[in-house]
């Protein structure tokens, strides 16, 4: 028996085939065309170990469904990091990072970050990142980014259409 593409796309992805009972307990939204990013998902993907703790979702995948990762949208996962809770919820910026680590049993890395202020500095220097992470890896600016992907989808869906 094969499977089909969706169900081999959430195999991959540590999708569950049931809604109500993901086996995963975080799904991370990750930019699969960011070398920094890619560099931390590999080492995440390493300390998960197969256990599907994690799901990873490549936004940048043609197949990124907004609706199946807590409706946040390509631009929106662009310009911050967020992850999903099997409740649905949506968290991001150093809260990701956070309860990640926490899930792969590395929680006190992030630990400190739990108290208010060193909590607040933290988010304040990881906005600053996230303003500044596609020109520091060599990428055009957000706008364009989500411009080139508009137009990847647009054409397509127009193959798909012929």
């Amino acid at each position: 028996m094969s499977l089909s593409n969706t169900e081999k796309y959430n195999s991959e992805q540590g999708l569950s085939q049931s809604a109500s009972s993901p086996t995963w307990k975080i799904k991370l939204l990750y930019d699969g065309e960011c070398p920094l990013c890619m560099r931390e998902v590999n080492f995440l993907k390493k300390r998960d170990a197969g256990r599907g703790l994690v799901a990873f979702v490549d936004i940048a995948d043609e197949n990124y469904n907004s609706d199946a990762n807590g409706g946040v949208d390509f631009e929106t996962a662009m310009g911050r990091i967020h992850a999903v809770l099997p409740d649905g919820t949506v968290v991001k910026n150093v809260e990701v990072f956070r309860r990640v680590y926490e899930t792969l049993g590395m929680g006190w890395v992030y630990a400190v970050t739990k108290l208010p202020v060193i909590g607040a500095i933290a988010d304040f220097i990881y906005s600053i990142w996230a303003n500044w992470r596609l020109a520091l890896t060599g990428r055009p600016n957000l706008a364009t980014v989500v411009a080139q992907r508009q137009q990847r989808m647009e054409c397509i869906d127009r193959c798909r259409i012929d």
